[in-house]
């Protein structure tokens, strides 16, 4: 997980605990949080925080939402596929085959990092050649 999410979830941890079995948000009998309730909570929230116009789109319909934000802007910023998936807790092969549909515009920045790559000088290109001559 990001780092800064991270933080946030042990200030929570710290200011509220957990479950018995490790859950962070229960009801005050321990048991789960229904549906109906988290729902219509995460409406409210919504409309406390969002203009009409966002309310109006698919922003943040579902929690759900907010974690495919999240990992596609991720990915978008150019975060490497195997660093996002660990922060998602997905395997890198379920992460590209949910989310490589919404990699875009980074094609330029990629031929890019590649002609960067092959005009690099000769002694910052790491070879097996130039190891072996090395050695």
């Amino acid at each position: 997980m990001h780092p800064e999410l991270v933080a946030y979830l042990r200030a929570h941890i710290e200011t509220f605990g957990t479950a018995p079995d490790g859950r962070l948000f229960v009801r005050a009998n321990g048991r789960d949080i229904r549906y109906a309730t988290f729902a219509s909570l995460w409406s409210k929230a919504r409309e406390a925080v969002l203009s009409p116009e966002q309310i109006d789109s698919p922003l943040g319909k579902r929690p759900y939402d907010l974690r495919h934000a999240a990992v596609s802007t991720w990915l978008n910023a150019g975060v490497s596929a195997p660093q996002v998936a660990e922060w998602a807790g997905h395997s890198v092969d379920v992460l590209l085959s949910v989310y490589a549909k919404c990699i875009d515009g980074q094609e330029e920045r990629d031929l890019r990092r590649i002609d960067e790559a092959l005009t690099a000088e000769p002694n910052r290109r790491a070879t097996p050649e130039a190891g072996a001559a090395d050695g």
